[in-house]
């Protein structure tokens, strides 16, 4: 398991600065971005995501599953002088009674470890205001690290490409075979299970009537930059024009969308 994994302040300054870097641009063709802007997180681990916006001034939201996280994200923030704008929930996103709308909903590195996609999809309309957008950050699983294998402990498999889309009792014994804990290939299978391609995500959009706004299929994933110091490269050429071809060559996929009534 990479160092960065584990220290959960370093990967939330990580978050930080690739959302500021990144994804803010992306999306403010979009949307403007004041003050006034209401934004939430869903899945948002220790929130590093929304610190960007929070420094702008937003009223910021985010909501995990993970209490631990929370308290960790409501630790890393006691200093920041808009704290006050800030509010973080434990909390399962279904059992949220009465959502107020956003101005903008972020999801990064999220929709892959979230069972029943579909569901999910058609449960954030609830949180978007009629005019709000919602920016999707996802690796596909098709990509070298789809499986997020680089949480694994042994050496040699959490930097070996690819080998997570093997079929899953293989994938297991594997597991099994190379030393890895219960804990740690419960969690990698919950990974395989809730895998998602490029093409299952745009059949899940059309299907809940969201608009795609904006897409950007990444060579280098913009998270690179911080985690491996390479600079963000968009798929282009012959690969981004062969469907299934392309799926093993990106590394994130950006989407901006935005619900249809």
């Amino acid at each position: 398991m990479q160092e960065r994994h584990s220290n959960r302040k370093r990967y939330f300054d990580e978050q930080g600065l690739t959302t500021a870097k990144y994804v803010i641009p992306y999306i403010s063709d979009l949307i403007a971005i004041t003050p006034k802007t209401t934004v939430l997180e869903i899945g948002c681990g220790e929130a590093g995501n929304l610190k960007p916006f929070l420094d702008m001034g937003c009223r910021c939201v985010g909501i995990d599953i993970s209490e631990g996280r929370i308290e960790n994200g409501k630790k890393f923030f006691a200093d920041h002088p808009h704290f006050d704008n800030l509010e973080l929930i434990a909390e399962d996103i279904y059992d949220t009674v009465s959502p107020e709308e956003f101005d903008i909903i972020i999801s990064r590195d999220v929709i892959e470890h979230i069972p029943n996609q579909e569901l999910f999809m058609a449960r954030c309309r609830d949180f978007m205001k009629p005019d709000g957008i919602y920016f999707i950050g996802f690796p596909p699983w098709h990509n070298p690290f789809g499986g997020h294998q680089q949480l694994l402990k042994h050496k040699l498999f959490s930097k070996l490409p690819y080998f997570h889309i093997i079929p899953r009792g293989m994938y297991k014994g594997l597991l099994n075979l190379i030393g890895e804990s219960e804990t740690k290939i419960n969690g990698m299978l919950e990974i395989y299970d809730t895998r998602i391609t490029i093409d299952r995500l745009n059949k899940i959009l059309k299907d809940n009537n969201y608009s795609v706004l904006k897409k950007t299929m990444w060579l280098f994933n913009p998270n690179y930059e911080t985690k491996f110091g390479l600079k963000p490269r968009k798929q282009i050429g012959i690969l981004s024009g062969i469907p299934f071809l392309r799926n093993f060559f990106v590394t994130a996929g950006y989407y901006v969308v935005r619900a249809d009534k």
